[in-house]
């Protein structure tokens, strides 16, 4: 079995001058704004399903198709952005991205077909998203070790803080102003506040967590090891899922009586969820193993769905939502640090947009399979009974996983001990 993370762990020696300084917590802020309004935008996409339908009409499965579309840009374009970032660095993408977005989401409110809104809003959110997430996050893990984790859980926690925050804002203006001033709101907002911390993204000095064979080994080499097939299964299985309830959670709450800022309310609370999630899970799984973490949060987002199908009521739905949540934020934050826990930091970046290309493919078919099982069913029971099973299938490949893994050519061999 690979060894756990512990409060006693070993490091490589040239990480130890500048791992976890200033400058590491700066990227981390950074981060945090890009995840913050990349994903705050994302996931705010219930809000607009509604209106969207009555101006441009399409079933539950059509709309979907355009969250699904972004989704499968922004996990998939990883594998792009990612091993190009390796070589040119993390801080042009990022500022390259964010001005995607803003372009994306303004278009978008000028859309005059549900094909140009997917086209503007694919494009620009999916590619906004694809381009800077996998460069920032690689970028988060070469500034720390012994803290990898929560240094990682306080970067992507601006998603959960962006759904939290701007999801029900989202809901509010389209209310108030209309989806097309609301698109054009959230543009802005990714204009100045994304590009304006993407100039704060820096790269680690360069190789200065990598040993001699995190150096030498090729990318095609660390992704055709059976580390990353067993990582990249487990991916798969849990993104059918992951992203359904972003998608089809508002309409479920309004389909069983909730209104729809009350729906709307339920995605805040997964964004709150995961917010504290990736706040405190991420320590968590520094200090207990963050492999056998990845495992614990495979089986608890499982359980989530099955709190989901047996909600009868509002309170049911809310208790799902937190609990999703919290559970989602922390397989978000652990998934990069067990990444750099495998292969080393030199190729990182596209080590995990090839990664994330697994969850590229789950986002794109499990949402809308989920709305054309609606669509043939009237009911989302068994979408929501599949994603419990894809989230065991998903715990089963990791803790697999951990039983097979071992420092080998696949895994750096670490060599200093340092006290976390």
């Amino acid at each position: 079995m690979a060894p756990s993370p512990s409060p006693t762990m070993t490091v490589p020696v040239l990480s130890q001058p500048f791992a976890e300084s200033s400058r590491g917590w700066i990227v981390v802020a950074a981060a945090f704004a890009i995840t913050f309004v990349g994903f705050g935008s994302a996931y705010s996409f219930s809000a607009f399903m509604a209106p969207l339908a009555a101006e441009f009409g399409g079933s539950r499965a059509s709309i979907s198709l355009v969250f699904s579309f972004a989704g499968f840009l922004y996990f998939g374009l990883g594998a792009i952005s990612g091993p190009l970032a390796d070589h040119w660095g993390a801080r042009r993408f990022a500022i390259a991205a964010m001005a995607l977005l803003a372009a994306g989401l303004m278009l978008a409110g000028c859309a005059r077909s549900l094909g140009e809104v997917s086209l503007a809003y694919g494009l620009g959110v999916g590619g906004g998203i694809g381009l800077a997430y996998v460069p920032v996050l690689a970028a988060v893990q070469r500034w720390f070790v012994a803290r990898r984790a929560l240094a990682s859980g306080i970067a992507v926690s601006g998603i959960g803080v962006g759904t939290l925050v701007v999801a029900p804002l989202a809901a509010l203006s389209v209310e108030q102003f209309g989806w097309r001033p609301t698109f054009w709101i959230l543009g802005v907002g990714a204009a100045i506040v994304g590009v304006g911390m993407a100039l704060l993204v820096r790269d680690a000095p360069r190789d200065a967590t990598a040993n001699a064979h995190d150096r030498d080994a090729s990318l095609r080499t660390m992704v055709l090891t059976p580390t990353f097939l067993r990582l990249y299964l487990a991916c798969l299985a849990c993104g059918l899922g992951t992203f359904i309830p972003f998608v089809h959670l508002v309409p479920y709450a309004q389909d069983h009586g909730m209104t729809a800022s009350g729906a709307a309310a339920l995605i805040a609370l997964i964004g709150a969820g995961s917010t504290a999630g990736r706040f405190l899970l991420g320590g968590v799984a520094d200090r207990i193993g963050r492999d056998r973490f990845l495992v614990a949060t495979y089986i608890a987002m499982a359980l989530s769905m099955g709190l989901w199908v047996s909600a009868s009521s509002s309170i049911g739905l809310i208790i799902f939502a937190v609990f999703y949540g919290i559970f989602y934020g922390g397989w978000v934050a652990v998934l990069p640090s067990v990444v750099a826990d495998r292969f080393g930091t030199a190729k990182l970046s596209g080590v995990i947009g090839l990664l994330y290309t697994s969850v590229a493919i789950g986002t794109l078919v499990g949402p809308v399979a989920a709305g054309l099982l609606f669509d043939a069913t009237q009911s989302y029971h068994l979408a929501i009974v599949a994603c419990l099973g894809a989230n065991l299938m998903a715990a089963a490949i990791a803790a697999f996983d951990n039983f097979r893994s071992s420092p080998g050519p696949d895994l750096p061999n670490m060599s200093t001990t340092v006290d976390s």
